[in-house]
């Protein structure tokens, strides 16, 4: 091999290396958007799970509070029945 063709050689394996750095570049920056995506869904889901968790002890305490105005409803009913069935008996 002459002087010129060990250059040549030289430089094109220096062209390689440099493609295959940019190709590995590329790639990591490629996951690394991913990653950050990725995250970023993450940031979502947990926000929507916040909020959904939130708005589920929000209405469990409405289910709960009509549940006591029904009983509630109830008896004042029962009673007023009561009442009434007294009155029509005498």
């Amino acid at each position: 091999m002459t002087n010129g063709e060990t250059v040549r050689a030289a430089i094109e394996g220096l062209r390689k290396a440099i493609a295959s750095l940019d190709g590995a570049l590329d790639a990591r920056l490629e996951r690394e958007r991913d990653r950050a995506e990725i995250d970023g869904e993450v940031r979502r889901v947990n926000a929507d799970r916040s909020r959904l968790a939130q708005e589920l002890d929000q209405s469990e305490f409405r289910a709960n509070r009509l549940e006591e105005v029904n009983r509630e409803v109830s008896r004042r009913l029962v009673t007023a029945m009561e009442t009434i069935r007294a009155v029509l008996d005498r």
